[in-house]
């Protein structure tokens, strides 16, 4: 792979102009660069605060690491030539494979002389004399642009958990956000915090080779199958003659993983089709396709997602010989967080190595230098803590960076309530900046989402530089969008369990709407009728009118 740029490689003064900088270099930073460069012509400087591009890839390299959206649409869809000809021979990407990918993408476009990377951006802020951006990296660099946009993942700011006496602990301490490249768990003591996504994928991978495993649950999780599986070249060969279509289902579908969704109510069909049902989607495998594809209604019915719930509690308590362990293991709330698949998630709990500790019953009481104390008055000897705590996600980053907008208005003033958006993409009080996976934006699968927005926010600033004009959200509209993405919420049965996609993860968050769940496809309509309808809800200002305000 061609070398990335370095700080200092920007071959000037230390203050130069771009039309656009671009904060980050994963899926969604890696696009907008090419879009904006490659495709609209414009100069164009990206930053990311990693060694290399990939963004959340980069960093989340922990043991079993993988996409739990199968890889056929976990990936660009804007080149056909790139979708014919890179390949893939699993139904899931794991972290190597797809980081390997986008490496490729940087290179095939040649993108990495305008990536600049181990430089994080500290600070940005609007000028509004000029209607352009001042930014600030931690490279003591400071450049100005045009537009400013941010593709700050939306899991990407590390949630590290504030246990007493995290500090005096003797052993290893590892976030899977932020995994060593070095690691060697052979015959170690470790206990996992955490039993979300990242938790179930690194449970089973380092089960085989720790002396002893111990898993912290204070919220079980209802998980299914991954249905992980090698693919053979024939099969591959028949996805790309189809993917056509094959986007075409994606674009038009609500979480845009690739299959059907189901529209029929679970309740208007029989017991034994239900189970005939659930135990098909369960062999296949998959989270979405579990609760999207089965029936229309398990994310908005208490019946149907009962059904659902029930089927799942019941293959906990078949495959977990413990019983002990199959309680602390087993839900008993909705079926209503993002949903999860893993492999071999449950079978790895029969090993004798495995145990399990009810930490909802008996709470962390500290950390000691040997090990974790919980209120039974027990300690937890270990010599690695693992922490698959997740992520202050979706604005967690924004807060890490001085960003301020009009008037000097810090992001972090704007969002104090909560943190909003119009259509996911622009806030009000802060031109000339776009947001990749903001907040209220999608609930999906990525790649199609973060694509959606890339293709809309070039459009946005084809406009704006065609009316020589900055473009913000009308604080109207994104109260109204807001308001959209809370009504569409509050007709499902997700804001009824405490979860991080309403912000329930991070102690003293304000729990909120932050994702519209009305799907990609409703998603793209709403974008296509703002842009007929002449960009409604945008306000688009001359930097002289701005100057005299």
């Amino acid at each position: 792979m061609t070398p990335l740029s370095t700080p200092g490689a920007t071959g000037g003064d230390s203050r130069t102009d771009y039309d656009a900088v671009v904060i980050g270099a994963g899926f969604g930073g890696i696009y907008m660069l090419h879009k904006l460069r490659n495709e609209l012509g414009l100069t164009v400087r990206a930053y990311d605060r990693a060694g290399g591009v990939g963004g959340t890839w980069y960093w989340n390299r922990y043991p079993g690491a993988l996409s739990d959206t199968e890889g056929f649409v976990y990936r660009y869809s804007f080149d056909k030539d790139l979708l014919q000809e890179y390949d893939w021979s699993s139904r899931y990407l794991k972290q190597p494979d797809i980081l390997a990918y986008l490496e490729h993408v940087v290179e095939r476009f040649d993108l990495a002389k305008d990536i600049q990377l181990n430089t994080g951006v500290t600070a940005a802020a609007f000028d509004e004399g000029a209607n352009s951006w001042t930014i600030t990296t931690d490279r003591g660099e400071t450049v100005t642009a045009t537009y400013l946009v941010t593709a700050l993942g939306l899991l990407s700011k590390i949630n590290m958990p504030d246990i007493p006496g995290i500090d005096t602990f003797r052993g290893e301490i590892i976030h899977t956000g932020a995994w060593p490249e070095e690691h060697d768990l052979r015959g170690k003591k470790v206990g996992v915090i955490g039993n979300g996504s990242t938790g179930q994928q690194v449970i089973p991978a380092i089960a085989p080779e720790v002396e002893h495993l111990t898993v912290f649950i204070r919220t079980p999780q209802y998980s299914v199958p991954a249905g992980d599986r090698p693919m053979t070249p024939e099969e591959v060969a028949a996805i790309k003659a189809d993917f056509d279509s094959i986007w075409d289902q994606v674009r038009n579908s609500v979480v845009a993983f690739g299959f059907e969704e189901s529209t029929v109510p679970a309740m208007s069909v029989s017991e034994e089709e239900r189970q005939r049902v659930f135990q098909e989607n369960w062999d296949i495998g998959g989270g979405f396709r579990f609760m999207f594809g089965t029936f229309s209604d398990i994310a908005t019915d208490p019946e149907a997602n009962e059904a659902a719930a029930s089927f799942i509690r019941s293959k906990i308590k078949e495959i977990v010989r413990d019983p002990e362990k199959a309680r602390i293991l087993t839900p008993t709330d909705y079926y209503a967080r993002r949903p999860l698949c893993a492999n071999d998630y449950y079978e790895t709990y029969n090993r004798d190595n495995v145990s399990v500790a009810d930490i909802k019953t008996h709470p962390i009481v500290e950390i000691t230098p040997g090990g974790l104390r919980t209120a039974d008055g027990r300690t937890h000897e270990l010599d690695v803590i693992i922490l698959a705590t997740g992520f202050d996600a979706v604005d967690g980053n924004y807060h890490a960076v001085d960003l301020r907008g009009r008037g000097g208005r810090s992001i972090s003033e704007a969002w104090e309530q909560a943190p909003t958006s119009y259509l996911g993409i622009t806030t009000a009080g802060f031109p000339n900046m776009f947001m990749i996976l903001g907040p209220n934006g999608p609930f999906t699968n990525l790649p199609p989402s973060i694509e959606t927005q890339v293709d809309w926010i070039a459009k946005l600033v084809a406009e704006a530089r065609a009316r020589d004009a900055a473009v913000e959200a009308a604080a109207e509209a994104e109260r109204a969008w807001t308001e959209t993405c809370h009504t569409i919420a509050d007709m499902t049965l997700f804001p009824k369990v405490d979860s991080w996609i309403f912000g329930a993860n991070i102690p003293g968050k304000t729990q909120t709407v932050m994702f519209y769940i009305g799907g990609l496809a409703n998603y793209r309509a709403q974008l296509a009728e703002v842009e007929n309808d002449g960009f409604r809800g945008f306000e688009f200002t001359k930097a002289s009118e701005t100057s005299l305000a």
